[in-house]
C-alpha cells in the first residue's frame, strides 16, 4: 500500500516520477494499491472557486467539488503509469467501497467493501484510489477532512491486509520537532503508534490524527518517508516493537488554536456539564481544559479550540453564559501550544519539572497546562511558541540520539 501526498503529485513530472517508483515496486513482485491526494494547493482552490460563487456553500455540493482533485490525480498517475507499459485502474472513494456516514466534511468511514480493489490487484493491475473521499449510506459524496487520504489509505491497507502502508510526503519522515522552526531536530527511526497519535494531536503536520488512530485499531504499520529518495523513513509500530524507548521522543507545536475563559461560572455541581454540552452538539472540538479556584462561590473555566471553530463557538458561548448565569466570555487568539512526547516518561520522573523550570528560565509565561502519561503540553503567548520549541529541545538534547 503506497499514499502520495499533494506535493508528490503537484504537476506532470512529480506524477511521472511517482509513476515509476509505483511501477518499480510492482516489478519487484508486490501487488500495488496507491492512495493520492489532489495536485498541489488544488483543494485550496477549489475551495477558493466555492467561496466567489457562495457566502455558505452547501455542504454536500462543496464535498462534489473537492473530491474532483483527487479524481484527476488518479486518474492521471493511471495514465502515466499504463504509459510505461502496466495495467493500472483509477477509482473514485466510492468505487473503491469506502462507506462512510453522512457528516460532509467530516465523515468517518463505517465500512470498506474491498471487493473491486481485491478483483483488479488479482487480474494484476495496479489500482489507484482517490483519496480524502468517500460515499454515504444513502450514496453522496463525502469528504474525510484534511488529511483524509492518509485516512484512506490506512483504512485501504487494513481492508486489504497488506504488509505495510507508506505515506510518502515532501519530508524524511518523523522528526524530533519541526526541522522549520529547529535546524538541529533529528528523523526518528521509529516511534509508536500512541506517541505518534499524541504528536498528530498536538500540532505534528506529518500525518493526520485520524489515520494514525485507525491504524492503531488495525494494526496496519505505518512507513512514513521522503518521495522525492530512497531513503528509509519513520515506523509507526506497537510499543513492543520499539527496541529502545527513548524519554522524550518530540515536541510538537500548535499555533492554530484559540483560548476562550467564561467567566464568573458558579461552583457548583453539574456546571462544567451545562457547559461544554453545547459546544459538543456544535461539533467543536475542546482541547486543553482547566478551572480556576473558586472565589466568592464562582469561579473562570478556560479551556482552548480551533481558531477556525471561533465563528461557530461564539453564538454558542453567548447561550451558555446566559444558561449557568456567568458573567460573561472572552477569548484570545495569539497563543500557542507546545508538548513533550514519549513512551518513555512513563517510567522517569522529573520531565515535568524540567519542562517547567527551562521555561520559566526563558521567561515564557505557562497559562495551561496538560498533561497524559505520555505527554505534557502547556500554553504560552504566541510570539513565544518557537521560542519554546527550541528552548525545549535543547534543554532535553533531543538533536542526539542519547538522552
Amino acid at each position: 500500500m503506497q499514499k502520495y501526498g499533494g506535493t508528490s503529485v503537484a504537476d506532470p513530472e512529480r506524477i511521472k516520477n511517482v509513476a515509476k517508483r509505483v511501477v518499480a515496486t510492482a516489478a519487484a513482485g508486490h501487488q500495488v494499491c496507491v492512495v493520492v491526494s489532489a495536485m498541489g494547493a488544488m483543494t485550496d482552490q477549489l475551495l477558493e472557486l466555492a467561496g466567489e460563487v457562495s457566502t455558505h456553500p452547501h455542504p454536500r455540493e462543496q464535498d462534489m467539488l473537492l473530491t474532483a482533485g483527487e479524481r484527476i490525480s488518479s486518474a492521471l498517475l493511471a495514465m502515466a503509469v499504463i504509459e510505461l507499459g502496466r495495467d493500472a485502474v483509477s477509482l473514485t472513494g466510492s468505487q473503491a467501497g469506502i462507506v462512510t456516514d453522512e457528516r460532509h466534511g467530516k465523515a468517518r468511514i463505517v465500512e470498506l467493501r474491498p471487493q473491486r480493489v481485491l478483483d483488479a490487484l488479482d487480474a494484476g493491475r495496479i489500482v489507484i484510489v482517490a483519496g480524502f473521499q468517500g460515499v454515504s449510506g444513502t450514496s453522496n459524496i463525502t469528504t474525510l477532512g484534511r488529511g483524509g487520504s492518509d485516512t484512506t489509505a490506512v483504512a485501504v491497507a487494513a481492508g486489504l491486509e497488506a504488509d505495510v502502508c507508506e505515506i510518502y510526503t515532501d519530508v524524511d519522515g518523523v522528526f524530533t520537532a519541526d526541522p522549520r522552526v529547529v535546524p538541529g531536530a533529528r528523523k526518528l527511526d521509529a516511534v509508536t503508534y500512541e506517541e505518534m497519535l499524541e504528536l498528530a494531536a498536538s500540532g505534528a503536520k506529518v500525518l493526520a490524527l485520524r489515520s494514525v488512530e485507525y491504524a492503531r485499531t488495525h494494526g496496519v504499520a505505518v512507513h512514513v518517508r521522503s518521495s522525492f529518495g530512497e531513503a528509509d523513513g519513520t515506523w509507526i509500530v506497537k510499543e513492543e516493537d520499539v527496541l529502545e524507548q527513548a524519554i522524550i521522543s518530540g515536541i510538537a507545536s500548535d499555533s492554530s488554536e484559540a483560548k476562550v475563559t467564561i467567566l464568573g461560572v458558579p461552583d457548583k455541581p453539574g456546571i462544567a456539564g451545562r457547559v461544554f454540552r453545547p459546544l459538543a452538539d456544535a461539533g467543536i472540538h475542546i482541547d486543553m481544559i482547566v478551572q480556576n479556584v473558586s472565589a466568592a462561590g464562582r469561579s473562570d473555566i478556560s479551556f482552548t479550540l480551533p481558531q477556525s471553530d471561533l465563528p461557530a463557538a461564539e453564538p454558542v458561548l453567548d447561550v451558555i453564559a446566559k444558561l449557568v448565569d456567568a458573567q460573561g466570555h472572552t477569548y484570545e487568539s495569539d497563543i500557542g501550544k507546545v508538548s513533550l512526547i514519549g513512551a518513555g516518561m512513563r517510567s522517569n520522573p522529573g520531565v515535568a519539572a524540567d519542562m517547567f523550570e527551562a521555561l520559566a528560565d526563558a521567561g515564557i509565561n505557562i497559562e495551561i497546562i496538560s498533561t497524559s502519561s505520555i505527554r505534557i503540553s502547556c500554553v504560552v503567548h504566541g510570539a513565544d511558541l518557537e521560542r519554546a520549541v527550541q528552548i525545549l529541545h535543547e534543554r532535553f538534547e533531543l538533536s542526539s540520539a542519547a538522552q
